[in-house]
């Protein structure tokens, strides 16, 4: 489901900030280094304040019509043309992949299509429509990359992730095996699949801490809190972060806790 040809627009002077579910609850940390990070290329970030979710539990859950009575409510948020970025891969693959197909034939169809066209993932417009250049400014480390499902198959941005890492001099990326393989969240598959979610979870623990690091990055919030929550409930000796706080500490001199 990427897209075969990826045409990105001219670095604009203004987006759109969607900041997600899980970004707002739980690691408002990442949404602000976002922000920040934009910020710091010289874009204006213009936030939406009634944005919710995007739908994306309840239509993965084959809840379609509930999905499209959400999502309906994201459409007009953003009336001018200016870029949607989302830091997240799961949710910027629902918008980008699914919104025309949820609205198809309905009177939001073009109003989705046209939403959808302008949806990008954050880290792939921070490498490639922004050109973003890092000075890495914390104590030498090591991390592991975790590339969200959605992000890899949907969004096509596997390797935006290590790009930035190896933009910081101090930073050595170790690489896991079967790097490309599901962490078990899902989303609500994690909840109505227990057992088969906690076994994959397990095994893409071991993998992260085999690699020697002590610390993971990762761009979607879903893999960060089932990695993350799993590895400190069994005491299992790596934590982690979303990629866009990882990023904004170590260049704004804010990097020498990470060891």
């Amino acid at each position: 489901m990427v897209d075969p040809i990826k045409v990105y627009p001219a670095k604009p002077s203004k987006v759109y900030f969607y900041g997600t579910c899980l970004v707002d609850m739980f690691y408002p940390d990442a949404g602000m280094a976002g922000i920040q990070l934009l910020e710091r290329e010289g874009i204006e970030v213009i936030y939406p304040e009634d944005q919710t979710c995007c739908g994306q539990p309840a239509y993965t859950s084959g809840y379609h019509d509930e999905a499209r009575a959400v999502a309906r409510a994201q459409l007009g948020l953003f009336p001018e043309d200016w870029p949607i970025v989302v830091p997240s891969g799961s949710c910027g693959g629902m918008m980008r992949k699914h919104y025309p197909a949820l609205f198809k034939d309905t009177a939001d169809d073009v109003k989705a299509a046209e939403i959808a066209g302008r949806i990008w993932e954050l880290t792939d417009f921070l490498v490639n429509v922004c050109h973003i250049k890092l000075e890495d400014l914390g104590e030498p480390t090591t991390v592991a990359m975790h590339t969200s499902c959605s992000a890899r198959r949907e969004m096509g941005v596997a390797e935006v992730g290590p790009k930035l890492l190896g933009q910081l001099k101090n930073v050595n990326l170790v690489e896991q095996v079967r790097a490309e393989e599901c962490c078990g969240f899902g989303g609500t598959f994690a909840v109505r699949h227990p057992e088969i979610s906690g076994a994959m979870v397990s095994e893409k623990v071991d993998t992260l801490v085999n690699t020697g690091a002590r610390e993971f990055v990762t761009t979607d919030c879903g893999c960060l809190m089932n990695i993350a929550g799993y590895a400190e409930k069994n005491q299992k000796p790596v934590t982690g972060q979303h990629i866009l706080s990882f990023l904004w500490e170590r260049t704004n001199g804010d990097g020498g806790k990470h060891s």
